[in-house]
Order: C-alpha cells, then sequence, then structure tokens
C-alpha cells in the first residue's frame, strides 16, 4: 500500500466532496459576507503542530468548510469591487485539478509537451490580440510584477553592451528610467531589484486626465542627456490603478523611437481590453511597444496565478534568458519551446492550461462581453455618482475604475468600513490629485446593474 495514494473509494468519496463544497461556494455566493470577520480562535488553529498521524478525508473536508472557505475574503462576490482582481471563470477549478494531476513542469519540452504547445497557443493569441508581429515570444508569469521585472532585464541585456558577463559593475553613467507619477508601484520595485536604484527612476508628471504628460517626458529625457546620464527605458501605463488611465501610447512610442528608448508597456490592467474593438483608438499604441505585460488573471478570469510578458522581437527575450545546460539539453522541435530559455524560472507550473481551457470552453466572444459589460457598468455607475448630489467623480472614467469623493468628508475610512460591514460593497480608498476619495473597480464579470443600483441606493442615503 502506498501512504501517499487514494484507494478507489476514497478517491470516488473525495471527488463527491470536492463537487459538493464546489457546488456549495457557488450556489451562496450571491449572498456570502464579502470581507468576513475572521474567527481567530479557528483560524489560530491552523497553527498547531502538524500531526504525526493523518486526519483523513472526512476530517479534511470538514476543515475546509469549517474553517478556510469562512475565512477566506469572497473575491468572486459580484459586489467585491476593491481591487483590479476578477472571479475566476467557471472551469477554472476543474483546469487546475487536472493540471495538478498532471503536474507538468514546464521548463523543457521533453517534461511537458501537451503544456509546451498550450502555452506556445496561448501566447501567440495574446500577441495576435496586442497586434505584436509574429516574431514575438513570450512567456506566463506569476503575475504583472513579475512580468515588468522580466521585462526591464530584458531590455537591460539588449540596451547595456556584454551585459550577461559584466552587469551594472562597470565604471559608466547611470542608467535612467521613465514612468508616471501614477504608475504601478512594480515599476519602482523592479528598478531598485536589478540595481538600477530609485535615484535613477523619474516619475513624470501628468496631465489633466492624470495620463503621462509625453512634454515633461520629453524634458526630463533631454535634461538627463545633458547631465551626462543614460536615458534607457520608458514605462507606459495602459490602465493605471488608480484611476484606469491610459496613456498616449503613440505618442510615447514616437519619443522612445526618436530617442532610442526601450519602450515596456504595463497593460496589466487594461490591455486585454484589447479584445474589444471599442478600445482599439485609445490602446492600439500597445503594439508598438518593445515588451508588454499583461494579466490573464485580471481580465481573463484566471485564478491566481496567471501573468503574462510579451517581447515584440522574440529573440531578444532568449538571449536574455537562454543559459547552456547539457544536462537539460533536448532536440529541438519546431512544434516545442524550452520555457526555461524565455525567464528566470526552471521549475514552472502549468499555467497556461486553465487560460487555454477556459478560451477553448466559452470562446474568446464570451471575454469580450464580459469585459464590455464591465465598461458598461462602471459608466454607468459614474452617471448615477454624477446624479447624487454630494458625490464628486474626481477623475475621468476610461476604463472600469471609478473614483469619488463625498463632499466635506476627508477621511472616506468610515464610509468604506460601513459598505463592508453592511455587505452593500467592498470599495477602496484612493488619492487622486491629492483629494481622498473611494474607488469601486469592476472587473468582476458577475457584478450586475442590479449590485450597481442597490450601491448607488447606499450612497444616496
Amino acid at each position: 500500500m502506498n501512504e501517499l495514494l487514494l484507494t478507489d473509494d476514497e478517491r470516488a468519496h473525495a471527488g463527491a466532496r470536492l463537487t459538493a463544497v464546489l457546488d456549495s461556494y457557488e450556489r451562496g455566493l450571491a449572498e456570502a459576507d464579502i470581507l468576513p470577520a475572521p474567527d481567530r480562535a479557528k483560524l489560530g488553529g491552523l497553527l498547531a503542530p502538524m500531526p504525526e498521524k493523518g486526519i483523513g478525508l472526512d476530517a479534511l473536508f470538514d476543515s475546509w468548510e469549517d474553517v478556510i472557505l469562512p475565512g477566506s475574503t469572497a473575491v468572486a462576490h459580484p459586489r467585491f469591487l476593491a481591487y483590479v482582481l476578477g472571479p475566476p471563470n467557471g472551469i477554472a477549478p476543474y483546469a487546475e485539478a487536472l493540471a495538478a494531476a498532471i503536474n507538468q513542469n514546464c521548463n523543457f519540452w521533453q517534461l511537458s509537451p501537451a503544456a509546451s504547445v498550450v502555452e506556445r497557443s496561448v501566447l501567440e493569441w495574446l500577441a495576435s490580440v496586442v497586434g505584436f508581429p509574429s516574431g514575438a515570444k513570450g512567456i506566463l508569469t506569476g503575475g504583472g510584477s513579475l512580468a515588468t521585472l522580466q521585462a526591464l532585464a530584458t531590455a537591460l541585456h539588449d540596451r547595456v553592451p556584454d551585459f550577461h558577463r559584466t552587469g551594472l559593475q562597470r565604471d559608466h553613467a547611470p542608467l535612467v528610467v521613465y514612468t508616471s507619477v501614477e504608475a504601478h508601484r512594480s515599476v519602482d520595485k523592479a528598478a531598485a531589484i536589478l540595481g538600477i536604484g530609485l535615484d535613477n527612476v523619474r516619475h513624470v508628471e501628468t496631465d489633466d486626465r492624470h495620463r503621462m504628460d509625453v512634454g515633461a517626458l520629453r524634458r526630463a529625457v533631454e535634461q538627463d542627456r545633458r547631465d551626462g546620464l543614460r536615458p534607457w527605458c520608458v514605462v507606459a501605463t495602459c490602465g493605471t490603478v488608480s484611476t484606469g488611465s491610459v496613456d498616449p501610447l503613440d505618442a510615447v512610442a514616437d519619443l522612445c523611437s526618436e530617442e532610442g528608448l526601450w519602450l515596456h508597456v504595463d497593460g496589466a490592467y487594461g490591455a486585454l481590453f484589447l479584445l474589444s474593438e471599442s478600445m482599439r483608438e485609445l490602446m492600439g499604441g500597445c503594439a508598438r511597444a518593445d515588451s508588454i505585460t499583461l494579466d490573464p488573471h485580471k481580465l481573463l478570469y484566471a485564478p491566481l496565478e496567471a501573468g503574462c510578458l510579451l517581447v515584440r522581437d522574440g529573440a531578444k527575450l532568449r538571449d536574455a534568458y537562454a543559459f547552456d545546460s547539457s544536462y537539460l539539453t533536448v532536440a529541438e522541435d519546431p512544434l516545442m519551446t524550452d520555457y526555461m530559455d524565455y525567464g528566470p524560472q526552471l521549475s514552472r507550473n502549468f499555467k497556461a492550461f486553465k487560460v487555454w481551457s477556459a478560451v477553448q470552453a466559452f470562446g474568446v466572444d464570451a471575454f469580450r462581453k464580459a469585459n464590455e459589460r464591465t465598461l458598461e457598468l462602471a459608466r454607468y455607475l459614474a452617471e448615477g455618482i454624477e446624479a447624487i448630489d454630494g458625490l464628486t467623480l474626481l477623475a475621468p472614467v476610461t476604463l472600469t475604475a471609478v473614483c469619488f469623493s463625498v463632499d466635506g468628508v476627508e477621511d472616506h475610512t468610515a464610509l468604506l468600513e460601513e459598505l463592508a460591514a453592511e455587505n452593500v460593497a467592498l470599495l477602496g480608498p484612493v488619492v487622486v490629485g491629492g483629494k481622498h476619495g473611494i474607488r469601486a473597480c469592476i472587473t468582476n464579470h458577475r457584478t450586475t446593474v442590479e449590485d450597481i443600483d442597490l450601491v448607488l441606493d447606499r450612497l444616496w442615503r
């Protein structure tokens, strides 16, 4: 007997209980507490010493239902609107289960042949959505922050001679990266991790629509050149976290072309709205980037983690990450890809499977419609806010982030706590142009007009 396997009867019983748990969770979501009060006694019990003898299947499933689920934030609740975090799509738990069962190591293709082709399929499709050429390559990552880090590492290798050998340990003027004051903190974090240094990150001011000011960017680049520094990379944003603003991507791309700068677009929040034709004019400049971050675990509603990095010239991505490893070498195959040569990891799980499975199951058009619905709901919420005396929109609604304030209120914490305690909605705080307010971000395919009306009715009171 193998101590780490289930018997035939145990497998059948575990499958039945798992199906029941998933079904109960789905049916109960609409009435669930969005932000349940932690039962500290039960959660503290999870810190008990690990059992010498196993507790058995039923006791384990009981603990899932009695402790884990009640102690988890209901991110799939239709009024979970605090963050850019969508709920998983319906096929996700089943795809994740199969991926865990086959446990493919997606590093070199011999260990994961089907997974290699599935990831290639997903990446080629995403590249086509962005508008990248056929030579583009990419890799699925743990999220947008890692994708941005890997993009900047690729840019360093491409723009700094002999970077693999000498790194930044040389007597040269500092490299400078440019982004906006509204950019995600992952840009700063990447600069710190890669040795660029926060002193060499320029946070460019924005215009009245919270987009990077290209004139200010140009002046910053020119000043740094006069000061003997090395402008090197610009990170533009396609969907800022606070307001959902989209930088003027074509104008930024023009400047980068003139100045010889690598252009990375952080599209973790917004770039997958490119599935909708209505967003092409606003976001079409994504196609001109040298690299771009996408987040399938946002607008493709894949469960965490599923980020993505795409690089326009795929050879540059491979040059940055490919190292000789004789003990891992297998014959090259035109169908397969060794993803260990396109990112920093060797051991990688099968992230592409849940993305591929969902698009196969529901079709691209289903995701297009879901995303268009969130855009419409954001506009509906904004119109409702404007119709309520005492509420003021703090920023234009470009994507699905709706920022507003209650007139005369400096600290909105109490109202946010009330909305959560009443289970009306989980919204978040925001600061826009120095003004404090509230932010609703509708990246939830479960949210309906009725949910928005409930929030508006409560705000009206």
